[in-house]
């Protein structure tokens, strides 16, 4: 549509793009999935969950990418373990205000890339909303199937860390049909109720993953 000289065309929700949005999903809500969520967002550049003002209204203007993430047995209501808060002030992320919820079908339909911790997760998150197994992978499985992908099938310059985020979805569901699954590779260990030692294990398992996602969306 044109406008005349001095007239500004007004922008309408439906004028701008939705955000690129992912889903991190353990169990409790409480450990890994949160560290995915903060971690990834702190690379990203980008908000976790979705910001609202009162009542739930967007403020300001839309993110390109927004992270969040649920459980499949979520603590509803709780805080982050003090263990894995400690662990991401350590890498320099914020851990603060964080409340676990419980996945629901309603959540995936609207991800664009889920991020499971565990292939269980993975399964259980298909068995709540089949629609979206093919974007649904665990973090160590998509950094693994990202490993040796050609930047160049990704959009070039000019493209927005969420433009990569869309290419990688599909191009990594194609790369885990040819690709011969390790499931014993693709785990993240659970920590909760145990030791500093386990805390740090997971952290270690899940904390390379996220880097290597982040990578391939912002090079």
């Amino acid at each position: 549509m044109s406008h005349g000289p001095g007239i500004m065309a007004r922008v309408t929700p439906s004028d701008v793009p939705a955000p690129f949005r992912v889903l991190a999903v353990c169990t409790g809500n409480v450990c890994r999935s949160p560290a995915v969520e903060r971690l990834l967002a702190a690379r990203l550049g980008a908000p976790y969950r979705r910001p609202a003002g009162p009542g739930g209204a967007r403020r300001g203007l839309l993110p390109a990418v927004e992270v969040a993430s649920a459980g499949t047995g979520a603590v509803s209501g709780a805080p982050m373990t003090d263990r894995m808060a400690s662990l991401l002030l350590e890498h320099g992320c914020d851990p603060t205000g964080f409340v676990a919820r419980q996945v629901t079908p309603g959540m995936l339909r609207g991800t664009d890339l889920v991020l499971a911790l565990t292939a269980q997760h993975r399964s259980a998150v298909i068995r709540l909303e089949p629609g979206a197994a093919v974007r649904t992978f665990t973090v160590r499985e998509l950094a693994r199937l990202l490993l040796d992908l050609d930047p160049a099938d990704l959009p070039g310059a000019g493209a927005t860390t969420a433009d990569r985020l869309r290419a990688v979805v599909p191009l990594a569901a194609a790369r885990r049909r040819a690709v011969p699954p390790r499931p014993e590779d693709d785990d993240v260990i659970d920590p909760y109720l145990g030791t500093d030692a386990q805390y740090r294990t997971a952290f270690a398992q899940l904390a390379p993953a996220v880097l290597e996602i982040a990578g391939a969306a912002r090079r």
